[in-house]
Protein backbone atom coordinates (compact mmCIF):
# COMPACT_ATOMS: atom_id res chain seq x y z
CA UNK A 1 0.00 0.00 0.00
CA UNK A 2 1.82 3.22 -1.30
CA UNK A 3 0.63 6.56 1.12
CA UNK A 4 0.70 9.78 -1.22
CA UNK A 5 3.88 12.09 -0.39
CA UNK A 6 2.12 15.54 0.55
CA UNK A 7 4.68 18.76 0.04
CA UNK A 8 4.87 21.74 2.98
CA UNK A 9 5.72 24.80 1.09
CA UNK A 10 9.28 24.98 2.54
CA UNK A 11 9.69 21.49 0.80
CA UNK A 12 8.51 22.18 -2.46
CA UNK A 13 10.46 25.70 -2.21
CA UNK A 14 13.31 23.55 -1.30
CA UNK A 15 12.58 20.90 -4.67
CA UNK A 16 12.31 24.13 -7.02
CA UNK A 17 15.75 25.75 -5.89
CA UNK A 18 17.49 22.01 -6.09
CA UNK A 19 16.28 21.77 -9.67
CA UNK A 20 16.83 25.22 -10.65
CA UNK A 21 20.54 24.51 -10.58
CA UNK A 22 21.04 22.99 -14.26
CA UNK A 23 24.04 20.52 -12.44
CA UNK A 24 22.41 19.01 -9.68
CA UNK A 25 19.25 18.77 -12.49
CA UNK A 26 21.99 17.29 -14.46
CA UNK A 27 23.32 14.72 -11.61
CA UNK A 28 19.44 13.97 -10.75
CA UNK A 29 19.02 12.79 -13.83
CA UNK A 30 21.78 10.90 -14.31
CA UNK A 31 20.73 8.69 -11.07
CA UNK A 32 17.50 8.48 -11.89
CA UNK A 33 18.12 5.44 -14.81
CA UNK A 34 18.81 3.19 -12.24
CA UNK A 35 17.11 2.19 -8.80
CA UNK A 36 20.52 2.30 -6.66
CA UNK A 37 23.17 4.78 -8.43
CA UNK A 38 26.30 4.19 -6.94
CA UNK A 39 28.46 7.63 -5.81
CA UNK A 40 31.69 6.51 -7.13
CA UNK A 41 30.22 6.02 -10.64
CA UNK A 42 29.48 9.90 -10.67
CA UNK A 43 32.81 11.64 -11.06
CA UNK A 44 32.90 9.31 -14.49
CA UNK A 45 29.49 11.66 -15.16
CA UNK A 46 30.53 14.73 -13.64
CA UNK A 47 33.53 16.75 -14.26
CA UNK A 48 33.97 18.16 -10.96
CA UNK A 49 35.59 17.37 -7.77
CA UNK A 50 34.03 15.06 -5.27
CA UNK A 51 33.49 17.85 -2.69
CA UNK A 52 31.21 19.82 -5.82
CA UNK A 53 29.40 16.64 -5.64
CA UNK A 54 28.93 16.28 -2.65
CA UNK A 55 27.71 19.53 -2.31
CA UNK A 56 25.12 19.16 -4.69
CA UNK A 57 23.27 15.93 -3.07
CA UNK A 58 23.42 17.41 0.04
CA UNK A 59 20.79 20.25 -1.48
CA UNK A 60 19.23 17.31 -3.47
CA UNK A 61 18.75 14.94 0.03
CA UNK A 62 17.71 18.40 1.47
CA UNK A 63 15.04 19.00 -0.58
CA UNK A 64 14.00 15.47 -0.17
CA UNK A 65 14.49 14.37 -3.97
CA UNK A 66 17.20 11.87 -3.00
CA UNK A 67 18.34 9.80 -0.14
CA UNK A 68 21.46 7.74 0.56
CA UNK A 69 22.23 4.32 1.38
CA UNK A 70 25.48 2.89 2.61
CA UNK A 71 26.39 -0.40 1.16
CA UNK A 72 29.95 -0.92 3.11
CA UNK A 73 32.57 1.22 2.77
CA UNK A 74 29.91 2.13 -1.10
CA UNK A 75 27.22 4.86 -1.16
CA UNK A 76 24.31 4.42 -3.19
CA UNK A 77 22.16 7.21 -4.12
CA UNK A 78 18.23 6.66 -4.69
CA UNK A 79 16.08 8.96 -6.72
CA UNK A 80 12.90 9.26 -4.18
CA UNK A 81 10.34 9.02 -7.16
CA UNK A 82 7.85 9.58 -4.87
CA UNK A 83 8.67 12.97 -3.60
CA UNK A 84 9.18 14.23 -7.35
CA UNK A 85 5.60 12.64 -8.75
CA UNK A 86 3.99 15.20 -5.65
CA UNK A 87 6.36 17.77 -6.43
CA UNK A 88 5.19 17.38 -10.34
CA UNK A 89 1.56 17.19 -9.06
CA UNK A 90 1.58 20.03 -7.20
CA UNK A 91 3.36 22.15 -10.12
CA UNK A 92 1.06 21.14 -12.19
CA UNK A 93 -2.13 21.89 -9.50
CA UNK A 94 -0.51 25.22 -9.08
CA UNK A 95 -0.06 25.98 -12.68
CA UNK A 96 -2.84 25.17 -14.09
CA UNK A 97 -6.35 25.77 -12.53
CA UNK A 98 -8.59 22.81 -12.74
CA UNK A 99 -11.31 25.43 -14.03
CA UNK A 100 -10.12 28.13 -16.21
CA UNK A 101 -12.03 31.67 -15.07
CA UNK A 102 -13.12 32.93 -18.55
CA UNK A 103 -11.36 36.02 -19.81
CA UNK A 104 -12.36 39.05 -18.90
CA UNK A 105 -13.99 41.33 -21.75
CA UNK A 106 -11.96 44.03 -22.73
Amino acid sequence: MSTAVRLSQVQFERIAKALADPRRFALLETIAGSDHYPCSRLQDHCPVGKATISHHFKELIRAGLVESERDGQRVNYIVRRDVLAAYSATLQARLIPTQLAPAPEA
